[in-house]
Order: C-alpha cells, then structure tokens, then sequence
C-alpha cells in the first residue's frame, strides 16, 4: 500500500480540480443530453493520461481504462454526467448559465473526484488487473446503469469491483458512511391516465367522470406505504401529480391523470406494492378506460459484504471519521444494476456539511473541500485490490 501522504493530490492539482469543479456546474445537462459533458470529460482524460478512453457508452457514457502489467480483478469506480432539470437559484460566480438546468445533487463534484483519480493512476499505475474509471449518463433519471450494461461495448469491460460514493448533506464534513446491506431505496413512478366521456356541467349524468376513482385512488394508494421511521419493511407511496379535466366550470370531467411514486426498502416489497397498486386502479375504474405506465424504475442498491469491507478499511486507512448505517438512504440510485450484473458493488457517502442545503435543492452547491477526501477513498480502495506502483 502507498502511502496515503503519498496519495494525496498536490495544491496545483486541487486547484485545476476545483477549477473544473466549477466550469462543469456552469453547464449542466439533464439525463440523457450529456454530449457536452461527456466530451469535456474526455478532454481531461486524454489531457491526465490513460491507457484507452471509449466514449458513447450507453448514451454518452464515458470510460478509461487503465492496464497493471500483471493479471487480475477489473475494479470499476463510477461517477455520474448528469445534472438536474432544476433551475439553481444561488449567487456563486460558477452559477448554472443554462436556464432550467442545474448540477444540484453533486454530480459535478463526483465527476472531478473521480478525475483526482486519474491523476494519480497516471503517476502510480496499478500493478495487477484493471481500473475503469467510469462516466455513467443518465443516473437520475434510473436509465443510465441498464443502458451501459445493455451495450455491446460494455461487454469486454465487465468489473469484478464496482464502487461509487454519493455526497450527503446534513452529515458533518468528510465523514464517510456506509450502509450494512442496502444503501438505497427501490423506487419507481406510477403514471395511470384515465378516461370516460365528458358532458356539460349541467348534465354530468350524460358522461362519464373519472372523479370519483381518482379521488378514492389519491387515498388507497397513499395507503400503499406509510413511510415513517427507516426498517426492514419500509414503503412509501408519495402522490406527485394530478389532472382532472379541463380547467373550466362548463365541462364535466371526461379525462384525469395520476402520478404516484413508489419507494421500498427492498425489491420484493416493491413487487409487492406494484401489485397491489394495479389491484386498486382496477377495482375503482371499472368503467373507465385506463392505462398504467412505469417510469424511473429504480432497483434497491444492495452492497456486497466484501466491498463494503474494503470501503471500511478504506475510510479508517485515510483516518476518515466512519458511521456504520443499518438501514439505506430513502433516495434510490441505478448503481445497484452493476450489482446484479455480477460486480461486487457498494456505494458509500460523503458528508457534506451538516448546514448544507438538501441535494435537489435549487440552492445546493458540491463543497469542493470533498474533492481531495473522494479522490483519496477511490485510490486506496483501488491500492487495496491492486496494488499501485509508486
């Protein structure tokens, strides 16, 4: 093992990481639009060094590749290109120059870590195996994970190790958690439209009116899952959206829309919650005509015990202050699908101040204080499996 002093990235090297830290929250892209992104970011990699970069990886996803002279493990670190179709309002001088869009979960700061990363894999390359510093699209929305593991030019990069890190406000700076078995809750969304017939307002007896099944479905799938205090049953059934008719007093309704989120601790309580969710659309909308579609289908994030070892003896190797979680973040993250794809997974969080605003929060900025604390984790867990040559 190097030396974590050894490891540490230099000033000059902070402050050009900082410096694009902040030239990426300026010009944030949403899921799936990350041209952009993705091309700066494979101008830092050719800049840094490494052995072979591939670009358009399930969409604009991102790989470099880095090659130790002898065999083994392929260890995979993952950061994410997208930002948020939020429009930030804060008062930094790296403000967010594209309106409704803004780097405001971090996403940016993860990039630039895992750039930290590639500095120093091009000054101690790894003596065994493999490292792929991985760029993955579309993270917010849950399409990205499945896209690159669907594509064909995945298949020669498949990890045996995959780590990822997510930044976590309200927890004190640097500290590293990590959760014991999963650290981020399935969720997915539930779009059901409805439709009857609509009639004038003065005649609704001569249409069809979804109201009433939307109202007693705004109830009973509330009822699906209580939320609460964070276990080993937790669900939550969050309404996010509804649309009923036209807004007018001359029509009665002939049309209606509901959005309903589903979030669970596991996969199975979520199959469970999807069926009983589609039970309930069917016995209150029996004359209507209905149609159920899913969206932003997130699987829970289990981590796998052997990584989450290596994540620990990271954390107390860079002297880091560790919490040790039961249970996951409500929050869901498509980095769990690498996981089921055969890598040995697990993600763990950084705190990022305990006064900083909640992530998605149109204030929210990355703390670029966590650069050298995320480059510093990802290396050693990399020095652990591998080995760097100094």
């Amino acid at each position: 093992m190097l030396d974590a002093a050894v490891k540490a990235l230099s000033d000059e090297q902070l402050e050009e990481l900082t410096k694009v830290r902040q030239t990426l929250h300026m010009s944030p892209e949403a899921s799936g639009e990350e041209e952009q992104t993705a091309r700066f970011v494979v101008e830092q990699l050719k800049q840094i060094g490494a052995d072979r970069v591939v670009s358009g990886i399930g969409g604009f996803g991102v790989i470099a590749e880095y090659q130790g002279a002898a065999d083994g493990p392929t260890v995979m670190i993952r950061c994410e290109l997208d930002g948020l179709p939020i429009e930030e309002i804060s008062e930094v001088p790296y403000r967010s120059q594209v309106p409704g869009r803004g780097h405001l979960c971090g996403h940016d700061g993860h990039m630039v870590m895992v750039l930290g990363v590639a500095h120093m894999l091009a000054k101690y390359p790894p003596q065994k195996g493999r490292v792929l510093l991985m760029f993955q699209p579309a993270e917010e929305t849950g399409a990205g994970a499945p896209a690159v593991i669907a594509d064909q030019k995945f298949a020669e990069f498949r990890p045996d190790f995959a780590f990822s890190l997510h930044n976590l406000p309200g927890r004190p700076m640097g500290e590293v958690s990590i959760c014991r078995e999963y650290a981020n809750c399935a969720s997915r969304g539930m779009q059901i439209n409805l439709r009857g017939k609509s009639s004038h307002a003065a005649a609704p007896e001569d249409g069809l009116s979804p109201a009433t099944a939307m109202a007693t479905l705004m109830g009973v799938l509330a009822e699906l899952g209580a939320g609460g205090e964070m276990n080993d049953q937790f669900a939550l059934s969050t309404l996010t959206h509804a649309r009923l008719g036209e807004p007018t007093f001359g029509i009665a309704p002939g049309f209606g829309e509901l959005r309903v989120t589903l979030r669970s601790i596991s996969d199975a309580l979520m199959d469970d919650m999807v069926a009983r969710a589609e039970q309930a659309v069917a016995r209150a909308t029996k004359d209507l005509e209905v149609s159920i579609s899913w969206h932003d289908i997130f699987l829970a994030c289990v981590n796998h015990p052997e990584s989450r070892d290596h994540i620990i003896k990271a954390a107390k190797y860079n002297g880091a202050a560790l919490k040790e979680l039961d249970f996951p973040m409500r929050w869901s993250e498509d980095f769990g699908r690498f996981g089921l794809d055969g890598a040995k997974s697990a993600m763990f969080f950084l705190g990022s101040g305990e006064n900083q605003p909640q992530l998605h929060n149109p204030d929210y900025d990355f703390p670029d204080k966590l650069i050298p604390v995320g480059t510093a984790m990802f290396t050693t867990l990399i020095d652990q499996l591998l080995g760097l040559n100094d």
